[in-house]
């Protein structure tokens, strides 16, 4: 393990839905650590119990994250070794869970990550569209600022994803059609689990369509604002080689 006088903070990514896609390092690292943070004890104890992992959990979320984290981090001073996880995916992406991160970077820790699954590039891959530039929104706004977010990112040439609920899909197609107009879209629900789909379509189709009912873990990408001809012409910097932009010959 790192660190000899203090322990070491691991951020560790677990399966969005199919257990076996956790990484042999991360059953490792979960075996190994001295304690677990786990944001819903519940649903990481159910993929412990999977890997028949014995490692005691304690609850960390957004309503006990100061309290809990300044334990842990006098914890890990003392020199014993933590391991975060989400309820899903990877730790601090569209949750509070970054918190324990910047504690015990603060505190001197080490932090490590041990990398895994994320529900925004798994939908990326599968999406069909441009991913070579991309940016991750999470959750739109549900109510104050949510018009204003979604303007400015009508204006976004790169790849958006975003995050939502299944009870608000339907409003969120609507808004994004309102003001993106149309926009090629793949929608991805349950990425890895047994009703997993993946629909791909566009922004005025998806808009209007009824009876569709929306459930489970759902992430959207959505085409970029396409290039007008008032742009002009790309930039050098658009057109740089990948060799350009890693300094290569």
């Amino acid at each position: 393990m790192v660190g000899e006088d203090t322990g070491t903070l691991f951020i560790v990514s677990a399966p969005i839905g199919n257990l076996s896609d956790i990484t042999y390092r991360a059953v490792e690292t979960l075996r190994s650590v001295h304690l677990i943070a786990a944001e819903d004890t519940r649903r990481s104890k159910i993929l412990l119990n999977h890997y028949q992992i014995q490692t005691p959990l304690s609850s960390f979320h957004s309503y006990n994250q100061v309290k809990k984290g300044r334990g842990f981090v006098e914890m890990m001073k003392e020199g014993k070794n933590l391991a975060l996880v989400s309820d899903a995916g990877t730790p601090g992406v569209s949750d509070p869970l970054f918190h324990l991160a910047r504690l015990a970077i603060e505190s001197g820790i080490p932090v490590l990550p041990v990398p895994g699954p994320s529900a925004a590039v798994a939908a990326l891959t599968v999406s069909g569209l441009p991913m070579d530039r991309f940016v991750f929104e999470g959750f739109l706004p549900v109510k104050k600022r949510r018009m204003t977010r979604l303007k400015e990112l009508a204006e976004e040439k790169r790849t958006i994803v975003l995050y939502e609920s299944p009870r608000r899909m339907e409003r969120t197609l609507r808004d994004l059609h309102g003001t993106f107009g149309d926009r090629p879209i793949a929608v991805a629900r349950e990425l890895t689990k047994i009703h997993e789909e993946v629909i791909r379509g566009n922004l005025a189709t998806l808009a209007v369509e009824q009876g569709r009912q929306w459930r489970g873990e759902i992430t959207l990408v959505v085409g970029g604002c396409p290039r007008r001809r008032d742009d002009g012409p790309p930039s050098d910097a658009a057109v740089e080689t990948e060799d350009e932009k890693r300094g290569l010959e």
